[in-house]
């Protein structure tokens, strides 16, 4: 019988060494294999070291058919070229991270096909050095619901642009009719009566031709609305700009359209009745609109002349006047708070409330009137 070999400490240490990593790399493969994700790992030459089950699964090979191959094997031809200078980027740099961040990844499944993929890149460090290992997900099924969204999304936006445009053309059929109307009509109060409800039905038409040129439809950009509407005004009521001057300061004011129709009748009115009443016997002046958010959720508009001012027995609440008691009721609306100066300068002053909104890219500052 041979005598036992007793071993030294310092073998007995490198045994175990030896054990401990044995049972971590069988721990680690065990860890891979199971992963949900299909896993690749590569070496700084780009050959396919191991691969998982999902892996063989989500790309139609079997696992002897990837060993030992360029990892190349996987990426779509018209990229392939490039993936080579790509992976010796990482291997000079190697940190976990995703692959390709910010661009839309494919792979390539063995019968041809391409697939979407999000991929996860994280250095290994091993006996034979640094390796890579890529968790790969197939994303096929989140691109096709995601694709869905957006087509869903354009045809709603499609309808809705169809829908504005509908009603701003029924609107303007209406102004046409009541301009024929206007034609058969001697008595100058009915006139003065059709031509009011034209400005109003010009200005909702005006709300939604801006919201058919928007590229957001929750959203009615008002600096534009009350560039369009201004001129309208003027012309309509056949005022000379050079005798009554409009300005308009507005600064990054978005309303939803919920609050822009009846914002919009509300300056409409206003200008309107500073126009009739407020520089009488051919008397010059100026009128000024201005709207801004005072608060995230608070606007602010006031419009303003330096024109004669109200009479001190008018009461805009009571008004016989309708224009006055649309301007009441519609703040009513509105949710807001209304208060009048009636003389030097005269100025409606409104404050109510909207929905928290993201500041627009497209503020304007003052805008000088008789503009087109």
């Amino acid at each position: 019988m041979q005598d036992e070999v007793e071993l030294s400490p310092e073998d007995v240490r490198r045994l175990r060494i030896e054990q401990a990593l044995r049972k971590s790399e069988e721990r680690f493969r065990q860890v891979v294999e199971s992963a949900p994700n299909a896993m690749v790992m590569v070496n700084s030459r780009g050959l396919i070291e191991m691969i998982n089950t999902q892996a063989e699964r989500v790309f139609g090979y079997a696992r002897s058919e990837l060993l030992g191959q360029p990892v190349e094997i996987l990426v779509p031809i018209r990229f392939s070229g490039h993936h080579p200078t790509l992976r010796e980027s990482f291997f000079a740099h190697p940190q976990s991270r995703p692959m390709g961040a910010g661009r839309d990844l494919h792979a390539l499944r063995k019968d041809g096909s391409e697939f979407p993929v999000e991929i996860g890149l994280n250095p290994i460090e091993t006996e034979e050095g640094t390796m890579v290992l890529s968790a790969i997900v197939d994303i096929s099924d989140r691109k096709q619901k995601e694709e869905k969204i957006q087509q869903a999304l354009k045809e709603k936006d499609v309808l809705l642009a169809e829908i504005h445009h509908r009603v701003k053309n029924n609107l303007q059929i209406i102004d046409s009719l009541l301009d024929l109307q206007s034609a058969r009509i001697d008595d100058a109060q009915v006139l003065g009566m059709l031509r009011d409800s034209q400005t109003r039905i010009r200005s909702m038409a005006l709300i939604h031709q801006t919201l058919y040129q928007s590229k957001d439809f929750a959203r009615v950009d008002f600096a534009n609305f009350l560039d369009s509407l201004a001129p309208t005004l003027i012309a309509s009521y056949g005022v000379d700009p050079s005798r009554i001057a409009l300005a308009v300061h507005t600064i990054g004011v978005h309303l939803p359209i919920s609050a822009a129709i009846p914002c919009g009748l509300i300056v409409n009115e206003l200008i309107s009745n500073a126009i009739k009443h407020g520089f009488p016997n051919g008397r010059g002046g100026e009128i000024a609109v201005r709207l801004v958010n005072e608060t995230p959720t608070e606007v602010s508009l006031s419009v303003s002349d330096d024109g004669v001012g109200l009479p001190a027995d008018v009461d805009p609440g009571v008004s016989g006047t309708l224009g006055l008691q649309l301007v009441s009721l519609l703040t009513e609306q509105l949710g807001g708070v209304l208060s009048i100066q009636k003389a030097n300068p005269t100025c409606f002053s409104l404050r109510f409330p909207i929905a928290k909104q993201t500041e627009s890219p497209h503020d304007t500052g003052p805008r000088a009137g008789g503009r087109g």
